[in-house]
């Protein structure tokens, strides 16, 4: 972290040089502000709410939209940030995995909308009917190779995001 924040405080300016021993006191009172749990949590509900709003954009145009999943790694990423208020690679980890999480699920309940209109029955009674089998082979019917294209950004956006950065304020405590 240190060495992140070195980077943050000299992008665009002069380096200046910082005070360890504040750096320290400053790290462990926003180490004792983050919550993982918390941050883990919205970042679940952003991945199930972002593969729903994927889903849905995808069966009522019936485009595979690909930037969606960028979208479902932005919300993640967000809400994993203002919940967890985390400053360690953990909820990076943590809003990159819930990303590649939504996606699949996004890509997973657009396979499930695809299937019933073409079949004309309700989509919950698709849903009821997912077991592990017929989600694995729902899944490599619908894959694109593409999807890791998206799936990588997704991924890459939710860990960037999932990571609080030092406001201005607490760079300046670093220096004077």
């Amino acid at each position: 972290m240190a060495d992140e924040v070195g980077e943050q405080q000299t992008q665009g300016q002069a380096a200046v040089p910082i005070d360890p021993t504040r750096l320290e006191l400053i790290l462990d009172r926003l180490r004792a502000d983050q919550n993982l749990v918390a941050g883990v949590l919205a970042g679940a509900a952003g991945a199930v709410a972002g593969a729903g709003l994927w889903a849905a954009v995808t069966v009522f145009t019936g485009f595979q939209i690909g930037w969606m999943a960028v979208g479902v790694g932005f919300l993640v990423g967000y809400l994993v940030r203002l919940a967890g208020k985390g400053i360690d690679k953990s909820f990076g980890v943590a809003g990159a995995l819930l990303s590649l999480l939504g996606c699949a699920l996004g890509n997973l309940l657009a396979a499930c909308g695809w299937l019933a209109r073409q079949e004309g029955v309700p989509f919950l009674e698709v849903l009821s009917s997912l077991d592990a089998e017929f989600v694995g082979r729902l899944m490599a019917h619908t894959f694109n190779p593409m999807d890791l294209i998206f799936y990588g950004f997704a991924s890459y956006e939710g860990y960037k995001l999932s990571i609080r950065k030092l406001t201005e304020e607490e760079l300046a405590e670093l220096t004077g």
